[in-house]
């Protein structure tokens, strides 16, 4: 089993690395994208890929930044029969923080992995900071930072060799090392720990040094693959408390994937994935106001019959979600009163809330999102015992 654990974490970290398998010849000459990288007076430009006292990053190419950070057109991606991409299109502008939402199984992570050059598509194009992610995946991985689901750190290594190492393969200038990692080590509130090995690290911890490590050779798009999975709520909450700091503090395009709908709210724009598709992108507010209905939440003693009454008496079609009767309605604080009068069946409990992006979710798949994780996961448990077999 051990030994299991120790191979996976291996691939893993064999994929992380294979991001940086070629170089720039020429790291950051003539890069007219600008961020905040290092003081002005932390070093010289200099042909050897210093950074710029303009703020030039260290590890970025040398092309002019790109209109959009990210553009897709028919992106796909099919295992077999299986068709976990099914032909997505959408646009990611620069400096924007932009949201994959959607259950587990809905091909997240497929997409980013296409993106990041990890998987090559099956149909379809995408250019990632201006680059074919097919036929210049070297460009591509000089200009992005991926944070994987599952950590990818040298658990046996300080936090600083774990950067330093990171910089050695992005061939990052080592007189602009130093000062950067600071930077980002700050920025996510771990420079005092920088002596410590990774392995005495919390899992929070190690997201966000993971968080540190891709900002450090300063990509134009930061990938983030669920970057809070498997934490604890006030975990949670902090590491979107250095995302926000880091959209504040450098020019760089943040994309993104959650199944928490809390954490879509931070988004710029969010794009909805169910069963390989994009359903609907645009921001949370307009999202949450195109379903212009509060959610009316009832529990009954018989599902069937309060949703037939539901039906028949106000013509609502309601569905049972997560354990109770729901469905949608205007003004829902107004409406409960006749609800209690009228349906005609006992009612035990009743709650209404406004509009929330699950609410959004359901109204264009017809399930929550929780429904929907549940249903993958049990199509996934599926799938294992046939392949089993």
């Amino acid at each position: 089993m051990a030994r299991t654990a120790q191979t996976r974490g291996a691939t893993r970290r064999g994929a992380a690395r294979a991001i940086v398998n070629a170089r720039p010849a020429n790291r950051g000459v003539g890069d007219t994208g600008r961020a905040t990288v290092l003081p002005v007076n932390a070093g010289s430009a200099t042909q050897n890929g210093a950074a710029s006292a303009t703020g030039t990053a260290p590890g970025r190419s040398g092309a002019a930044a790109p209109a959009s950070a990210v553009s897709v057109k028919g992106l796909a991606k099919r295992y077999g029969e299986v068709e976990a991409v099914r032909g997505i299109d959408f646009e990611v502008a620069r400096s924007e923080v932009f949201g994959f939402l959607g259950p587990n199984g809905a091909g997240k992570s497929t997409t980013i992995n296409m993106l990041c050059t990890l998987v090559r598509p099956t149909g379809g194009s995408a250019l990632v900071a201006g680059h074919d992610v097919v036929a210049e995946r070297d460009a591509v991985r000089r200009n992005i930072g991926l944070v994987f689901q599952d950590t990818t750190l040298d658990s046996y290594l300080t936090a600083e060799q774990n950067l330093r190492l990171h910089a050695e393969l992005y061939g990052v200038p080592r007189e602009t090392v130093g000062p950067r990692m600071r930077q980002v080590l700050e920025i996510v509130g771990l420079w005092e720990r920088r002596k410590s090995l990774v392995g005495t690290f919390s899992g929070g911890m190690k997201r966000r040094l993971e968080i540190a490590r891709g900002l450090l050779h300063s990509p134009r798009v930061l990938f983030l693959d669920e970057p809070t999975v498997g934490l604890d709520p006030q975990t949670r909450s902090s590491i979107w408390g250095y995302i926000r700091e880091l959209k504040r503090s450098e020019d760089i395009t943040i994309f993104l994937t959650t199944h928490y709908m809390d954490e879509a709210e931070y988004c710029d724009r969010i794009a909805i994935m169910d069963q390989g598709q994009i359903i609907v992108l645009d921001s949370p507010a307009a999202l949450k106001a195109s379903v212009g209905q509060d959610r009316v939440q009832i529990a009954t003693r018989d599902d069937d019959a309060a949703i037939a009454a539901l039906r028949e008496r106000f013509d609502i079609e309601a569905r049972v979600s997560e354990g109770s009767v729901t469905f949608g309605v205007p003004a829902g604080e107004q409406f409960v009163p006749r609800l209690f009068a009228e349906l005609g069946q006992p009612i035990t409990s009743v709650s209404v809330s406004r509009p929330s992006l699950d609410d959004v979710f359901m109204s264009y798949t017809g399930t929550t999102i929780r429904d929907a994780e549940a249903s993958s996961n049990d199509h996934m448990r599926n799938m294992a015992r046939m392949m089993h077999r």
